[in-house]
């Protein structure tokens, strides 16, 4: 079955549709491309906000509806599992943010890092 690359809120994601209606497929997810950005959205690059979000990775097979026009065809599926996926996104994030001293990537990293301890009690890292 083809896959496909699709954005979910501030991550990257690889995955099959398992479902549709006119304006969007149900996508269940595969692998992991990019991790989820941590922080507020509406509010880049700002620490002073009411909530600054955690957010995780979808879980493998998760199924979420994506807008068709957001989903695209991939040319090479990149060959490793799910594990294997999250552990590249999130460790390409860190070492992002570890590159950078403003206090945004700090607070962002704090974040991620909490999200780390999760994925560990899961055994997903």
């Amino acid at each position: 079955m083809e896959q496909y690359r699709f954005p979910y809120k501030s991550g990257v994601y690889v995955g099959i549709p398992v479902k549709e209606n006119p304006e969007q497929w149900l996508m269940e997810v595969q692998i992991v491309l990019e991790h989820p950005r941590q922080g507020d959205l509406h509010q880049p690059k700002k620490t002073n906000v009411p909530i600054f979000h955690e957010r995780r990775a979808l879980a493998e097979k998760e199924k979420i509806w994506v807008q068709k026009k957001a989903v695209k065809p991939l040319e090479t599926v990149p060959d490793m599992t799910y594990k294997e996926s999250l552990r590249q996104a999130f460790d390409a994030y860190e070492q992002e943010l570890e590159s950078k001293e403003d206090e945004f990537s700090q607070k962002s990293l704090k974040t991620l890092h909490a999200v780390k301890a999760d994925y560990e009690r899961q055994k997903l890292l």
